[in-house]
């Protein structure tokens, strides 16, 4: 048994520091050695914890994933009832939006409790209010939801609320019904407030569709040997957001997403190849 620390949203936070950039992370966790451990462990990253708050009647959550010499392994989530599916919308309110410059928002958060989906939404909306750049990446964890149809319906419908969405081909299949990547764009530019989709086609690379109809592919990296695929979509989404930051073209931000996605899926861990 070996312990570390990961989890999507926070994979992004950690390697968005190390390319120079602020950043804060927003969660619950118990008050127990685990909680102390988790956040011992984002400050020596440099990450921001001053939201993520402690609950003292719920635990924090975890998952056991399988050490694979190859490929995908199999994970096992342990999230109901956690510290984190009890984080209130009171809570979120609590967060100042006044320097943020962008928000990553993963669909992982909205599937552990109704509490969080609220949660979720009330961040959402704020940052909608206050115009500030959101990216969506659905992250799909199926064991999560109560249901297929809820994970569908509520994933589809919050992604409109972003101004750039991230889905896989394999998510796009699972969501909306194709596996073609510009079908898929042409779905997730629907939304109300999505101006650009990016759909990742795994060592291909990615499919660019704005919502003025420009698109375009950028082509992927290859590498060696893939030692574990987990936080490559993480390092794809953190490495277009910082680019970003950074007034890079969207092309250039997105071919550095596959480059990130690229050295990571060299690595075992969830984000050692940022």
């Amino acid at each position: 048994f070996h312990k570390i620390l990961g989890g999507a949203e926070l994979n992004v936070a950690i390697g968005a520091q190390r390319l120079g950039h602020s950043v804060d992370y927003v969660s619950q966790v118990g008050e127990e050695p685990l909680g102390d451990y988790v956040i011992k462990t984002i400050k020596s990253h440099r990450v921001g914890t001053r939201y993520i708050t402690r609950d003292s009647q719920n635990w924090t959550a975890f998952q056991l994933k399988d050490r694979v010499t190859q490929g995908n392994p199999t994970t096992h989530n342990y999230r109901r009832e956690s510290a984190a599916a009890h984080l209130t919308p009171a809570a979120v309110d609590q967060i100042d939006l006044a320097d943020v410059k962008a928000a990553h928002m993963s669909g992982i958060f909205p599937a552990i409790s109704d509490t969080a989906e609220a949660a979720f939404r009330t961040l959402l909306q704020r940052l909608e209010d206050a115009d500030i750049l959101t990216t969506f990446d659905p992250n799909l964890r199926p064991t999560l939801w109560s249901s297929h149809e809820k994970m569908v319906t509520t994933l589809n419908e919050l992604a409109g609320h972003a101004d750039i969405v991230l889905p896989g081909v394999e998510e796009g299949e699972i969501l909306m019904g194709s596996a073609d990547p510009e079908t898929i764009a042409d779905f997730y530019l629907q939304g109300a407030r999505t101006k650009v989709v990016i759909v990742k086609v795994g060592p291909a690379g990615a499919f660019v569709k704005r919502d003025n109809g420009d698109s375009y592919r950028v082509k992927g990296f290859k590498v060696a040997k893939v030692a574990d695929t987990v936080g490559a979509g993480d390092g794809f989404a953190m490495g277009v957001l910082t680019a970003l930051l950074e007034h890079k073209s969207l092309k250039s931000a997105v071919m550095r997403g596959n480059a990130v996605g690229a050295l990571q899926v060299q690595t075992y861990g969830d984000n050692d190849g940022y």
